[in-house]
């Protein structure tokens, strides 16, 4: 199976370039269908020629597709300048001399050129979501189950499940932020720890940035939701999240796990 391989570094540091993976405008700008702005695990995308690609990654370290005579691997590095980007294109090729040759004068050249525009696109998006208003949710985590609190509003996303939190006021540290809002919302105050999972893109200029928490007294209440509810890692997959947080469940299950 021939493979291509292409590497850039991006300004910003993993979480941001994992997040910036997760938005399908970089990849639908190629001809390829996604089934909703942010690339979820277990999705299918569609594509010139017949391409249907299952998504079978999408995390901190990367994004991966695969099916048919077609992989796509994107796979990020820290390091001391930023994040390291390095993408892997792989196919099977027609036996023969005629297979040879559309793999190097046809294959490995339009390979190359969809990576250069895409790595470009991606360094953009990075730069966009470094400097994007925050929104910070709660991981929070008692006897290796998480919360989750049902929304009652708007009507298009009552019902839907999320993460406590909410918007970073100005001049509002990320964990300050997060405090607030677990009081407003659930009555009780937490103890904010390390980010879980990459920056998810909500707008142009809004991101979603989850964190580990833990309980420092009291018991949750729904004082502004539907409800509120400790899940299972196996329970996760099969709740119906708002389509931001649906893209977390691998993170949080292995927060969980």
């Amino acid at each position: 199976m021939p493979e291509l391989r292409a590497s850039a570094l991006v300004d910003a540091p993993v979480p941001v370039a994992a997040g910036a993976l997760l938005d399908t405008s970089l990849i639908t700008g190629f001809g390829v269908r996604a089934p909703g702005p942010l690339l979820c695990l277990g999705d299918v995308l569609t594509g010139p020629f017949g391409v249907r690609l299952t998504v079978t990654r999408a995390d901190l370290s990367g994004v991966s597709a695969a099916g048919g005579f077609l992989e796509l691997h994107t796979d990020l590095v820290a390091t001391g300048a930023g994040t390291m980007v390095v993408d892997r294109v792989a196919w099977t090729s027609v036996r023969g001399v005629v297979g040879r040759f559309a793999d190097v004068a046809v294959g490995r050249g339009m390979a190359l050129r969809v990576l250069e525009k895409r790595s470009a696109l991606l360094a953009r998006r990075c730069e966009e979501l470094r400097a994007a208003r925050v929104v910070v949710g709660a991981a929070i985590v008692r006897d290796g189950r998480l919360l989750a609190q049902q929304r009652s509003y708007p009507e298009s996303h009552a019902g839907q499940w999320e993460l406590p939190g909410g918007r970073v006021e100005p001049g509002e540290k990320p964990a300050d932020a997060l405090v607030r809002e677990c009081v407003e919302e659930l009555g009780v105050p937490v103890v904010v720890g390390e980010q879980v999972g990459p920056d998810v893109p909500l707008k142009k200029d809004l991101v979603l940035r989850i964190f580990a928490a833990e309980l420092a007294g009291g018991e949750p209440e729904a004082l502004e939701h539907n409800a509120v509810r400790w899940l299972t890692a196996g329970e996760l997959p099969g709740l119906d999240w708002l389509p931001a947080d649906r893209v977390l469940v691998p993170a949080l299950q292995q927060l969980l796990n």
